[in-house]
């Protein structure tokens, strides 16, 4: 998958290091970056933290269908999530 609006991969990239507390990770957290199962920061709880956070910063909701692994395999796929809920 190849996400063309940078600026909201920024955003949603923003909210994932704000909410997890990996600024010194920032700038290695690109598209294809693997989220769930590799980065350790990420448990359930931070799964609902992050939600949470991405629904706030973006005005949207997310239903519970769209809470799946595949959704937070990586930054890209979290990032297509949020951009289906903006449309």
């Amino acid at each position: 998958m190849e996400l063309t609006n940078t600026a909201l991969v920024d955003d949603v990239r923003s909210v994932v290091v704000a909410t997890l507390g990996v600024e010194d990770r920032a700038d290695t957290l690109v598209p294809s970056t693997p989220l769930l199962g590799s980065l350790p920061e990420l448990d359930s709880l931070a799964v609902v933290e992050l939600l949470a956070a991405l629904q706030e910063r973006f005005d949207i909701e997310f239903d519970d269908e769209d809470v799946t692994a595949e959704s937070f395999e990586t930054l890209g796929s979290l990032t297509a999530l949020v951009e289906s809920k903006l449309a």
